[in-house]
């Protein structure tokens, strides 16, 4: 992963949002270890959980990845 930009920002978001790694891992419908994995940069996820991470926490994937600092289309 590039420069652990997706780990960092799954990690901010979590937090910024106030939720623990249970609830979001019980919302995705995944093991808080997977999700733990993903924010400490050791799983990647798959397309589709990468759309579902983006629709929880109103971002766009884009911004999730990186490729922009603009977390919301504008």
């Amino acid at each position: 992963m590039e420069d652990s930009i997706l780990p960092k920002r799954l990690k901010e978001l979590r937090e910024k949002h106030g939720f623990l790694q249970k609830f979001v891992a019980d919302k995705l419908g995944i093991k808080s270890n997977i999700l733990s994995g993903y924010e400490n940069g050791t799983r990647s996820p798959d397309p589709d959980m990468l759309n579902s991470l983006a629709n929880l926490y109103n971002v766009t994937t884009d911004y999730l990845l990186g490729r922009t600092d603009e977390p919301i289309i504008v």
